[in-house]
């Protein structure tokens, strides 16, 4: 899959790992996700991993087609899922 960070921090974490000391519980949760995307094919290649918990967003989160991703008990990866021309 492709994928593209909304925040440029979060972007900056992905790609220099900046900042990554003030998230010293979660970072490599969040690094192990970015893989199974970036591995992924499809959508449905997420739904079938049950341990990342991947569901749809209710109320309007969900009706603006966001998803979440469990990195820990504490964490989540907000997605959304767009469709390639």
């Amino acid at each position: 899959m492709h994928f593209r960070f909304k925040y440029k921090k979060l972007e900056a974490l992905y790609t220099e790992e900046k900042n990554a000391h003030k998230y010293p519980n979660v970072i490599d949760d969040f690094f192990e996700i970015m893989a199974i995307i970036d591995a992924a094919l499809d959508e449905r290649d997420l739904y079938a991993n049950k341990g990342l918990h991947y569901e749809k967003l209710t109320g309007k989160r969900g009706k603006q087609g966001q998803r979440s991703l469990r990195l820990n008990q504490q964490w989540q990866l907000i997605v959304i899922s767009e469709k390639d021309e």
